[in-house]
């Protein structure tokens, strides 16, 4: 095999949960190799090295060998490289963090009065930033 699909490739790598779902990311502009958007029909050859966009971070991944069988999650480092930048992990660190909000996990929806709370903190924020930023 010298060469394989693009949207069976990121299925069978687990990079999306379905071809079809593989396919629409190619079709949506999310898969670039060279600073060209890939078509799911375009084909990989070893060597390969494409960018996928995921959320706030886009992943760089090179080929290493080629299949059209889903393999197991064990397998993949066999057959793709990880080479995404430290900046681009940074980024996705940072998106976990702002996404928390400051509450723990599991104590449930903001109370009114949580909710009062944190209008009055923004907006003691806002004046304090817009008084900043006024020019005498």
């Amino acid at each position: 095999m010298s060469e394989v699909r693009v949207d069976k490739y990121l299925w069978a790598m687990r990079i999306y949960k379905t071809r079809s779902i593989a396919a629409d990311a190619c079709k949506n502009g999310r898969i670039t190799m060279n600073g060209v958007q890939l078509k799911p029909s375009r084909t990989f050859k070893i060597g390969d090295t494409f960018n996928v966009r995921k959320g706030p971070i886009t992943y760089t991944y090179k080929v290493l060998q080629l299949t059209e069988n889903r393999l197991g999650a064990k397998l993949v480092p066999e057959y793709m490289q990880d080479c995404t930048s430290p900046q681009q992990l940074e980024l996705l660190e940072l998106a976990r963090l702002a996404g928390n909000g400051g509450r723990d996990r599991g104590t449930g929806r903001p109370t009114k009065k949580d909710r009062r709370d944190i209008e009055v903190f923004m907006s003691e924020i806002d004046d304090w930033t817009n008084d900043d930023l006024t020019i005498d």
